[in-house]
């Protein structure tokens, strides 16, 4: 058969989205499109182009080898396409995602650029962590995400690019009346022999779980065991009230009624943050968040290290990286 003049890059997108759910019923939910509208596209792409691109089963779809060979065509159009539809202002929404609507790195850089891009609609999301982020990043969900890039899996970090934005002090918070609630800040040997709780047993929060591992190393520290996950504002105050444990934050962090928030010293403990995107992806919404991450970074100075900071090896050199 021979190969046809056109394909609509509509269809394209649609095999792509398939091709990355490996399900149809979530392809279509994604696309916002009916799955009998999906799959009759799904069909008339393999007609047009006279190979057949899935294998399905009751169970499970897979690409065939056709199929696998197309996926990369297919993305370098549907990226041409963006950047095309971008440099003439029809850009579609960039989703954001900044964890958690309390944390305020993410959520100045998307104020700045929202600011510099008022053409572009960048909508806010929050995934909790970057490791729940990076796979609806990987999977065309999300456009971009903030978080601690080093403590990734290097085969999602593969698939992603990153650029730092900030290293934030953290802090602890404690119940108003813990024992070193009334220190203005708490050593990090004043912590031995607590369980501090750090998101253990969030899946979406491995990167965090890490840090707070590598930090209490050595130091008498335990991180505290996973506690039941809650969802919402309302009920992660309910949760932490109830079982009493020290929460391993960030300086700026919302304040939590019943506790207090106290900076960590001796030495200061880092968090690393990195604006985080899908390798190819273009769009000025990125080019805007970007740029203010770099300006902000440089007003605030962000990423000015400070002379007893603590941070990992591994989140050093990633940083240092793009210095």
């Amino acid at each position: 058969m021979p190969a046809p003049a056109h394909i609509d890059p509509r269809l394209l997108r649609v095999f792509v989205t398939v091709a990355e759910e490996l399900h149809f019923t979530r392809a279509a939910a994604r696309l916002y499109v009916a799955q009998q509208a999906l799959s009759r596209d799904v069909r008339r792409l393999e007609r047009e182009l006279g190979a057949e691109l899935f294998l399905r089963s009751t169970r499970q779809v897979s690409l065939t080898a056709d199929g696998a060979r197309l996926l990369p065509y297919a993305r370098r159009v549907l990226a041409a396409q963006d950047a095309l539809l971008a440099a003439f202002g029809q850009a579609r929404p960039l989703l954001v995602d900044l964890n958690s609507p309390g944390l305020e790195t993410g959520r100045r850089v998307l104020h700045r650029a929202r600011e510099l891009a008022p053409d572009c609609e960048l909508m806010a999301r929050y995934e909790s962590g970057l490791t729940g982020a990076a796979a609806e990043l990987l999977a065309g969900r999300l456009d971009a995400s903030f978080g601690r890039f080093a403590g990734l899996d290097p085969a999602l970090r593969s698939g992603l690019e990153h650029q730092p934005v900030r290293i934030e002090p953290m802090a602890v918070i404690l119940p108003s009346d813990h024992r070193l609630a009334a220190l203005e800040a708490v050593p990090l040997a004043a912590l031995e022999g607590e369980a501090v709780y750090a998101g253990a047993g969030n899946e979406r929060t491995l990167e965090w779980t890490d840090l707070a591992s590598r930090l209490f190393e050595g130091r008498g520290i335990a991180v505290a065991p996973p506690l039941p996950l809650a969802v919402g504002e309302e009920e992660f105050q309910r949760i932490m009230a109830k079982y009493r444990n020290p929460i391993l934050g960030v300086v700026g962090f919302p304040a939590i009624p019943g506790t207090v928030w106290r900076p960590l010293v001796d030495p200061v403990p880092l968090s690393p943050v990195s604006l985080v995107w899908r390798k190819g992806l273009v769009h000025p919404g990125v080019d805007a968040l970007r740029r203010a991450a770099a300006e902000t970074g440089r007003a605030e100075r962000w990423l000015q290290w400070p002379a007893d900071g603590w941070i990992p090896a591994v989140d050093r050199e990633v940083m240092d990286e793009h210095a």
